[in-house]
């Protein structure tokens, strides 16, 4: 569908930052994986499940998702009769709300709905608002903020973030619920980039955010729940990825990040690291000619290291120290910490240490020696759909924007990857037509 339009964008550049204005100059593309879970895995999201869990889990259950067989369009007035009764919430009981939500939730998700949407959100919007403050029940509010998150990705709007991101920050500052607190954090990043916020505002979001790690979530009624955390944090990290110049921001969120990979809980620990190793990525730029030509580095094996980027400024002043702490958490071996956790650590962290101490590495990066070319193999983590095509996420940039749109679009991001403008354009070009292993 999208085979020419892949070809004429295709480049290395990152996306800007609002939605459907901006659509045609944005490079980037859309995907998702078969590679494994960056964090472990529930078994929430492969089935379309309605669930308030917005961890992020094994991108094979995404690949399985096509298109629901049914092609008749019973599904349309289904989605009608939703909107209808999230709009009207006369005579409503909690749950029929809930179950209102879950229904519109699931075929948002699993449906690319836009034309259906569009004329209906400037009503849908007010009630979920509603839902949102109202706060009945947990699973109410974490679903009203769900559909929320999906409505404004299906139906970007330059105007919408204006009108909801007071309401949200409220969310997750006020409720008494930690997973309406996590979810309210990632319905605004998503806000933020779908719905139109500036840049200052969007740094504004990322300082809010900032404090809730260096709390420990205590800024905001949360002490020490990893849940929120690992939102903040990962919202953070996704931000992050629209803004052109990060150097300011740096020092003291590294300074954060450093702090969590002290925690007792691995999802925190990971989501600081992966945002750590996003940093010292974003301090290299690409070379220009005023940097004069590339010098012949070699690694500590004696293999040339990529010197197309140039470090811009240092990212971390104890970088030794910050190297050790990675070491040790890419070879924790306490049996205090469970098998899995324990094995989360070693993956995620060997890639991040990589990228500490060579920041032109990205994710899964294999020093292995291919003896084709003689160069070592590089980023490993690639992404397939319906085996016409396929892209290397060679980037933290990049984990972090497919991450960030899975806990969206959970197992329906297949379908959105086929579809929705927005999220074709979040991510990075894809090689159409290779069918390799």
């Amino acid at each position: 569908m999208h085979d020419l339009r892949r070809q004429a964008l295709e480049s290395g550049k990152t996306v800007s930052k609002k939605a459907q204005s901006r659509l045609s100059s944005r490079t980037n593309s859309r995907t998702n994986s078969r590679t494994t879970s960056r964090q472990g895995s529930d078994d929430e999201e492969g089935d379309l499940s309605d669930s308030t869990n917005w961890s992020v889990n094994s991108i094979d259950d995404m690949i399985s998702m096509d298109e629901p067989e049914n092609v008749n369009e019973a599904w349309k007035q289904d989605l009608g009769d939703r909107m209808e009764e999230i709009i009207d919430r006369k005579r409503s009981s909690t749950q029929g709300r809930e179950a209102t939500l879950a229904s519109y939730v699931h075929i948002l998700m699993s449906r690319y709905t836009l034309e259906d949407i569009q004329n209906k959100t400037s009503e849908l919007f007010p009630a979920l608002l509603k839902s949102i403050k109202a706060e009945s029940s947990e699973k109410e509010s974490c679903l009203a903020l769900r559909a929320m998150a999906l409505t404004i990705i299906t139906a970007p709007s330059e105007t919408v973030y204006d009108g909801v991101h007071q309401a949200l920050k409220h969310a997750y500052a006020d409720s008494e619920f930690p997973s309406v607190k996590a979810v309210a954090i990632h319905t605004l990043g998503a806000a933020a980039i779908y719905g139109g916020a500036s840049d200052s505002e969007t740094e504004e979001i990322m300082d809010s955010l900032l404090e809730i790690i260096e709390s420990d979530g205590s800024s905001i009624n949360a002490e020490d729940s990893g849940e929120v955390v690992v939102a903040a944090c990962e919202e953070w990290g996704f931000l992050a990825t629209y803004l052109d110049d990060l150097e300011e921001k740096t020092e003291d969120a590294i300074e954060a990040f450093v702090e969590q990979l002290q925690s007792s809980d691995t999802s925190v620990q990971v989501a600081s690291g992966e945002n750590i190793a996003l940093l010292y990525e974003r301090s290299f730029t690409p070379r220009e000619t005023d940097d004069g030509p590339a010098s012949d580095e070699e690694d500590e094996e004696g293999y040339a290291i990529d010197s197309s980027q140039v470090k811009r400024y240092e990212a971390y002043r104890q970088k030794n120290q910050l190297q050790h702490t990675l070491s040790q958490l890419a070879t924790e071996s306490s049996k205090r910490i469970a098998k899995k956790d324990r094995k989360a650590l070693h993956v995620n962290f060997a890639d991040i240490l990589n990228t500490v101490e060579h920041p032109s590495r990205g994710p899964r990066y294999q020093k292995a020696i291919d003896q084709e070319t003689g160069r070592r193999y590089g980023s490993r983590m690639t992404v397939r759909i319906h085996k016409t095509g396929s892209m290397k996420i060679d980037k933290w940039w990049k984990l972090h924007r497919l991450q960030a749109l899975r806990r969206i679009l959970g197992g329906g991001f297949v379908v959105h990857y086929e579809n929705n403008e927005v999220v074709f354009d979040s991510l990075p070009i894809m090689i159409s037509g290779d069918r390799g292993s």
